[in-house]
């Protein structure tokens, strides 16, 4: 197959549609850019639709949920089904119950609330989220942090702060603690 130096454009669209079953779509900056939907996109999905395509929609932003996402896709004006989105705030919670990952341990999460909700939706026990993003510690001779015992794997969303970073290292103790990055974005 010889390789073009310049985009070509498509001649014949139809062909490539008819050939195809799914379409994969990212979201930012595919579909939307920050809260705005980029012109033709409820067209070109409503025309997908039509043919009986598979719409799948991906985003490794873990800081909404599946459901949270279906409601942006509301706003928008467009109607995606739960089903249809992956996130990678699901991928963590996929993986956890992929790996049987005892419910009666706990999750550590670095991160929003999309991937905590996501894992609690698997039926896994979280910590942290976006209720230990703001807490701040003062390293001082002899300081000890507190933490659960209980927790046995981290799973990484999007923004880490300070506080995570230290309450990673205490509970790091464990040589059989376990952690998963589901996206490796820099805020």
């Amino acid at each position: 197959m010889e390789v073009s130096e310049s985009a070509q454009p498509l001649n014949n669209a139809d062909k490539l549609i008819d050939c195809v079953e799914t379409f994969i779509f990212d979201c930012d900056g595919v579909l939307w850019k920050g809260e705005k939907l980029i012109d033709g996109v409820p067209e070109t999905l409503d025309m997908l639709r039509a043919k009986g395509k598979r719409l799948v929609f991906v985003t490794n932003n873990s800081t909404k949920s599946r459901k949270q996402y279906e409601e942006k896709f509301e706003a928008l004006g467009l109607h995606v089904t739960e089903e249809e989105i992956f996130a990678s705030s699901f991928s963590a919670a996929a993986y956890l119950k992929s790996i049987y990952f005892p419910k009666d341990k706990k999750v550590y999460v670095i991160g929003e609330e999309g991937i905590l909700k996501e894992i609690e939706l698997a039926g896994f026990q979280c910590l942290g989220g976006p209720a230990d993003g703001g807490k701040k510690i003062e390293l001082k001779p002899g300081f000890v942090m507190e933490h659960d015992e209980n927790v046995w794997f981290f799973s990484l969303g999007v923004i880490v702060h300070h506080f995570e970073i230290f309450h990673d290292w205490a509970c790091n103790k464990k040589s059989t603690l376990s952690m998963l990055c589901s996206s490796t974005s820099v805020p």
